[in-house]
């Protein structure tokens, strides 16, 4: 301590300092430029890799699609059974196998839906759900979702309490998309925003299914969330359930949010007239 003392008193400690931060400055800018270097590599690689493995993957998914070709029989091809068990194909052919999904209805929707399961992509989305980051948790549950696992609901409920909210929000949207009004109970409990975007995702969850006269939608007025209720009085009028206006009418007299109250009033006016 004492020699330290010294070389701070005689101002010789000014130049190990300064070579010292020079080398360390050196030092870092070359690591972060190999890291940017490698960084750039890899995303170069994955992007030819992608245009080679959708070539492939284009072909293979005309067959299953066009000409009922079930993957019992495209995993006899030996080179495409390599390029499967690699990851980043699979998540290439999961990707594209959505994109065809989202295009399809019907028979083709089917057999899209097949393909997911018998391949056991379907795995490798619930392996997913167990992951550390929500962004992959995220994506789980939208593949999930978007090829109909209903048995999937139970876990992907789970996450509609996640801390994480776009991770609440994209699980409680898969959950409707599985199981419609099944899914309003834990909207009714959602404590965090649902802004303008969301709102119209999750109404068009519910305007593929079929709900009618369904019980539930009414509760989503029974809310403490204020933009819970807003998207509860928006799903009413997108579908024209007329059957709920006692409902409304019944918010519009006892909410003591004047916003609530005139959105709750303009709705029984649109509705009844």
């Amino acid at each position: 301590m004492i020699e330290i003392w010294n070389l701070y008193k005689n101002s010789q400690w000014e130049v190990p300092f300064l070579t010292f931060s020079i080398y360390l400055f050196v030092a870092a800018s070359l690591f972060l430029y190999l890291v940017i270097v490698a960084s750039r590599n890899s995303k170069i690689k994955k992007e030819r890799l992608t245009k080679e493995y959708s070539f492939i993957i284009d072909k293979v998914m005309a067959a299953v699609i066009f000409e009922d070709t079930l993957f019992a029989e495209v995993k006899k091809d030996k080179n495409f059974l390599v390029l499967f068990d690699t990851a980043f194909f699979r998540e290439v052919l999961t990707e594209s196998i959505i994109n065809l999904h989202k295009n399809y209805e019907g028979i083709y929707a089917q057999k899209l839906e097949e393909f997911y399961k018998d391949s056991g992509l379907i795995k490798d989305s619930y392996k997913k759900l167990k992951s550390l980051k929500w962004e992959v948790k995220c994506k789980g549950i939208t593949e999930l979702a978007e090829f109909n696992i209903k048995e999937a609901f139970d876990q992907i409920i789970v996450y509609s309490k996640a801390r994480k909210k776009t991770l609440k929000i994209v699980a409680l949207n898969a959950a409707i998309k599985l199981e419609g009004t099944e899914s309003v109970k834990y909207l009714v409990e959602h404590s965090d925003p649902i802004d303008d975007w969301m709102q119209l995702n999750i109404i068009g969850a519910f305007k593929k299914h079929d709900i009618g006269d369904t019980e539930g939608i009414e509760h989503l007025l029974e809310s403490q969330n204020t933009t819970v209720i807003t998207l509860g009085l928006k799903l009413i009028k997108e579908l024209k359930l007329t059957q709920k206006l006692p409902y409304v009418a019944q918010l519009a007299e006892h909410t003591s949010s004047n916003v609530i109250k005139y959105k709750a009033q303009n709705l029984l006016q649109t509705l009844t007239l």
